[in-house]
């Protein structure tokens, strides 16, 4: 891309004669033009590739173009910019890694803050100032050499610090440590109104608890507090395959129960061979400082099948990226690049062994694709004190995710048929209490944001006119359209 391509505090002259013109079909095609714009630090580009990149995600299904894309080169930026929008009531949406499946952090004929370059980390004792454009490989590259780590990470650590607090934050140590956003004691963020504020539990209560897990639509998080634990070197990991989904909640129950493991989570897969229906993995792990080793006497109790399982033992950082190298051959196969509506479900204790079972009953691989994965894995509810990330109204519950991948291929269904699959599931979960873990690809209307919400949802929307009056933030959510 040449100098001519981006516009760096460009003149309205400039803005003025450049068409915000893209692909044929460009829905963004005649929007008027961004005129009488502030000094920037960092750049605005307003050119036809830069607009459909912002109008792409990881879904690669949801098109939606904006007028520009800012790359800001300070949280200054992100505040003028916001200003500007609220004023004329320009959409804005901020962008971390583009992980989004169904348009999330695009903005249809407005502006897109890609937050990529706002990736500060500053580590302190105990917690690390971030940046909310760093990813998380880049906080724990700086983290384990003070001998931390987050306590909590999400499988693949590709994914923004920002973009994974606006939404809750899962992972495998959530059954210790809660969500990622549990994990947080002070946010700066940039609000609807375009005021830089900085918040905690103990300061702007409210405006804290309605950004983490509020889906963007209060405010922009520019910078994150997080907590940090003593780092392990070592891990023992676990994989023990089961043959029913009944067999495998049961134990997952038990050891979260009694908390014998550090990472506990849970997939299934394609049985081997060839053979009819899935088989089901039990994913664990014991930390360990590689002088005393755990005690494998841990899994005697289990009903894993044995003589099947597998062992092996890891540094840290080799199991908390363990996903990155799937990630670089994906890539190299091109499926990375291929649609994802993917279906995220909050399942409540009472209802998970019905539900899965009669839904992976009736599931083909085919139905998720050649490298599409499913996952289940319990949460404690009592540790999730953060109160927007909604969750079902059970001691336990379990996170059960259909990350498809829609790869042309016999038998595999298109985008569309998978995420009209993806609402039908949802509709029954719903009536079993269920809610979504909101990252991945399923119509919803206003009512049913409002009980996905439930009591939660006068105080959100309350949240929204305050720190957000013009209505400008987040709109590819579709929340309070």
């Amino acid at each position: 891309m040449g100098d001519g391509d981006r516009d760096v505090n460009g003149t309205d002259d400039q803005l003025t004669d450049r068409a915000l013109v893209g692909d044929s079909g460009d829905r963004g095609v005649g929007a008027p033009p961004l005129c009488g714009l502030p000094p920037l630090d960092g750049e605005l580009a307003v050119d036809p590739l830069s607009r459909a990149a912002a109008a792409d995600d990881f879904g690669h299904h949801a098109r939606h173009y904006p007028r520009a894309v800012l790359h800001p080169g300070s949280v200054t930026d992100i505040e003028v910019m916001v200003r500007y929008c609220r004023d004329r009531r320009i959409p804005v949406a901020a962008c971390g890694q583009g992980h989004a499946t169904n348009g999330q952090a695009q903005a249809e004929g407005g502006l897109v803050i890609e937050m990529g370059s706002l990736r500060g980390i500053e580590v302190r004792e105990d917690c690390a100032e971030v940046q909310a454009g760093a990813r998380w490989s880049d906080v724990l590259g700086v983290t384990l050499a003070h001998g931390r780590t987050p306590p909590v990470l999400t499988d693949y650590l590709g994914l923004s610090v920002g973009g994974t607090l606006s939404v809750g934050g899962l992972g495998g140590a959530t059954h210790r440590y809660g969500a990622q956003v549990d994990t947080v004691r002070e946010l700066e963020v940039v609000t609807g109104a375009g005021t830089r504020v900085v918040c905690s539990p103990q300061r702007r209560a409210d405006l804290f608890h309605a950004v983490l897990g509020g889906l963007g639509q209060c405010a922009i998080i520019t910078r994150a507090t997080v907590a940090l634990t003593p780092a392990p070197p070592m891990v023992r990991r676990y994989e023990l395959p089961y043959p029913t989904i009944g067999d495998l909640t049961a134990d997952q129950r038990r050891v979260v129960g009694d908390g014998r493991f550090d990472y506990v989570e849970g997939n299934a897969e394609p049985a081997p061979d060839g053979a009819p229906g899935w088989r089901y993995t039990l994913e664990a792990a014991s930390y360990h400082d590689g002088r005393t080793e755990p005690d494998d006497a841990l899994l005697g109790d289990l009903s894993f099948e044995r003589g099947a399982e597998e062992i092996e033992d890891m540094t840290y950082l080799d199991f908390a990226d363990r996903v990155a190298p799937g990630v670089e051959y994906l890539k190299w196969t091109g499926e990375w690049y291929d649609p994802h509506p993917w279906l995220n479900l909050l399942l409540p204790d009472t209802a998970v062994d019905g539900f899965t079972a009669s839904v992976m009953e009736r599931l083909t691989a085919a139905d998720i694709g050649p490298s599409g994965v499913v996952l289940l894995y319990p949460v404690p509810r009592a540790l999730l004190g953060t109160p927007l990330p909604r969750t079902p109204d059970t001691r336990l519950v379990f996170l059960f995710a259909l990350l498809k991948t829609a790869t042309p291929g016999p038998g595999v269904p298109d985008a569309d048929a998978m995420i009209a699959a993806n609402r039908s599931l949802y509709e029954r979960a719903r009536d079993l209490g269920a809610v979504r873990y909101p990252v991945g690809s399923v119509p919803m209307s206003r009512g049913d944001w409002e009980a996905h919400f439930g009591d939660q949802w006068p105080v959100f929307a309350a949240a929204k006119r305050a720190y957000d009056p013009a209505g400008i933030l987040a709109p590819g959510q579709g929340i309070l359209a």
